[in-house]
């Protein structure tokens, strides 16, 4: 087998990994609308377990890439379909628009997640704030509720003397 045909079987592998990450974000956020916890430790440490995976079969990915074209520094996946030629090249295309595709689609849901979870902790706090209100500020003014004027000001002394 060939290293092109390897990168292509691992490409496949990690497009695979990110559809099973996106349908995770995707049930992440009907978790995190009706405010599901379990679900969603659940749902995290799952994901937490597919992009340990996922970094793998990234240094498997970047290894193959070496073994495609091993006289590059920080050899890439288009650098490999530069080099690459028929069918092959034509898969790795595929392959790696698909994947590209995905990780944008993924990106965009766990923006979304992002804002939703903000969202809740604003209302948290905007609810905590109800239930427990700030304590008047402390200073150094008169009473609240009096006027300067009604109080019944008197100095030391008595200057009419």
């Amino acid at each position: 087998m060939s290293a092109t045909v390897d990168l292509i079987t691992t490409l496949e592998k990690l497009l695979e990994l990110h559809k099973d990450l996106f349908e995770s974000a995707v049930k992440k956020t009907e978790y995190i609308k009706v405010g599901d916890m379990d679900s969603l430790n659940q749902i995290l440490k799952k994901e937490h377990a597919l992009v340990a995976e996922i970094g793998k079969l990234e240094n498997e990915r970047m290894q193959v890439t070496k073994n495609i074209l091993p006289n590059t520094e920080n050899t890439t996946v288009t650098d490999c379909i530069e080099a690459a030629s028929g069918e092959e090249k034509d898969q790795l295309i595929e392959v790696a628009h698909s994947l590209t595709a995905m990780a944008l689609d993924l990106k965009e849901r766990n923006f979304l997640n992002q804002q939703l979870i903000y969202q809740s902790l604003q209302f948290v706090n905007f609810s905590l704030s109800l239930l427990n209100p700030q304590p008047e500020s402390i200073n150094y003014g008169p009473p609240t509720g009096k006027r300067v004027g009604d109080l019944n000001l008197k100095g030391m002394f008595n200057s009419k003397a």
